[in-house]
């Protein structure tokens, strides 16, 4: 197994859109912060922003990515990110307007282009022959961590060097680009392989369940890490400013992973390989909390980084074994808001247990919820094999 079927001229095409729609979201939430921090409460409010954009992202994605139909499927990702880039042109244009309009400016920035995500990764697999989509995914997940590794530098430099509003401007630009590279690639994907006939969209996608929640759990341990790293460098006495080489650091190790694990075929069921990664990236989170030097805390997080993109590409190919091709792009937009969701899941926790513990404890009990989001999430997938098997059929759940 070779990258070579995925180097092609619309696969580059595919990959400069999807950087422009998908820098912004990596920008969005400390864009927000540094927009508005120079005013009274400054930090507060930022934080609003940020959980508003979080919000609509959550919100977003499974309502537009069901609504998202194969034979339109350029033009309602077209809308949504034409949409989108009105909420960060106005957040750029108008700082200084009321909180409730910054709020409802962040909201549909991070609503309206929420399927863009599981519509792209969708349309990619219909750029590389089927032998290849294992490929493909890896290169794609090799393009996110690179755009999450560069976002926060990009973000802080423009901000402080030029303007607070000039990072969400140029986040707007590069949503506007990404329409424009949506013409470049094919306005549809699967049309001739729908199954009218089948079973209710919605009942496909709830029966997929198991592989969201795995989904959910493995985002959850790097949001874990992302939050809480300022705090615990802070408990060791190291300086709270390595956080961010240490977080790129991270991202870095995530794009080998996905690199690596695209090279060849792996043994074992997708289900199997989740866990048993999941499982190292939960280890090397919790010796990251566990172990006061600085390199030994640098090199389990780049190894979590490294894992944690694996697990996340075998959630992705068991997406694509469990739902028919014409659910695909709103079982990767519900994939995209589950995640979301364990973030989001996990700030509120780790908020919580900040106050009374100490961060290397909240790291831990972080560290124990995904654990315990894996073994759900396995369970249900070895639940779905069962029930199969049992009624001599093939159900949502099959191909786990």
């Amino acid at each position: 197994m070779t990258y070579r079927d995925v180097v092609s001229r619309q696969v580059l095409t595919w990959a400069c859109t999807a950087i422009g729609a998908r820098m912004p979201v990596a920008m969005a939430p400390l864009a927000l912060v540094f927009l508005v921090r120079e005013r009274p409460g400054g930090y507060s409010l930022g934080a609003i922003l940020a959980a508003a954009y979080v919000i609509g992202e959550i919100g977003g994605a499974p309502v537009l990515g069901m609504r998202l139909r194969p034979e339109r499927a350029r033009v309602h990702l077209a809308g949504g990110l034409a949409v989108g880039t009105l909420g960060y042109l106005g957040l750029g244009a108008f700082p200084g307007a009321h909180p409730a309009v910054l709020a409802g400016f962040a909201f549909v920035a991070g609503a309206a282009p929420a399927a863009a995500t599981g519509g792209l990764r969708t349309l990619l697999g219909e750029l590389v022959p089927a032998r290849s989509v294992a490929q493909a995914l890896s290169v794609e997940s090799i393009l996110t961590a690179g755009v999450w590794a560069v976002s926060p530098a990009a973000v802080a430099g423009l901000a402080l060097g030029v303007a607070p509003r000039v990072p969400l401007l140029l986040a707007a630009g590069l949503m506007a680009w990404s329409v424009t590279g949506l013409w470049l690639l094919p306005a549809s994907w699967g049309v001739g392989g729908e199954d009218r006939a089948g079973p209710p969209l919605l009942r496909v996608l709830i029966g997929a369940w198991p592989v969201y929640v795995v989904g959910a759990a493995s985002l959850t341990l790097l949001g874990l890490s992302e939050l809480v790293l300022p705090a615990l460098l802070e408990q060791r006495g190291i300086g709270v400013g390595w956080s961010g080489p240490l977080l790129t650091g991270m991202a870095v190790g995530g794009g080998l992973g996905a690199f690596v694990y695209g090279l060849r075929g792996w043994p074992g069921l997708l289900r199997t390989r989740s866990v048993v990664l999941m499982a190292g990236t939960s280890v090397c989170v919790a010796l990251a909390a566990s172990i006061p030097a600085m390199a030994a805390i640098a090199v389990a997080l780049v190894v979590a980084g490294t894992l944690q993109s694996g697990a996340m590409l075998t959630r992705n190919l068991s997406l694509r074994e469990v739902l028919p091709p014409n659910a695909l792009a709103a079982g990767y937009s519900i994939m995209y808001a589950a995640a979301g969701a364990g973030y989001a899941a996990t700030g509120s926790l780790t908020g919580a247990l900040l106050r009374v513990v100490a961060p290397s404890t909240a790291m831990l009990a972080g560290v124990c919820l995904t654990v315990v989001l894996t073994g759900v999430g396995w369970w249900g997938e070895v639940r779905g094999v069962a029930e199969a098997a049992r009624c001599g059929g093939r159900p949502v759940s099959s191909g786990w």
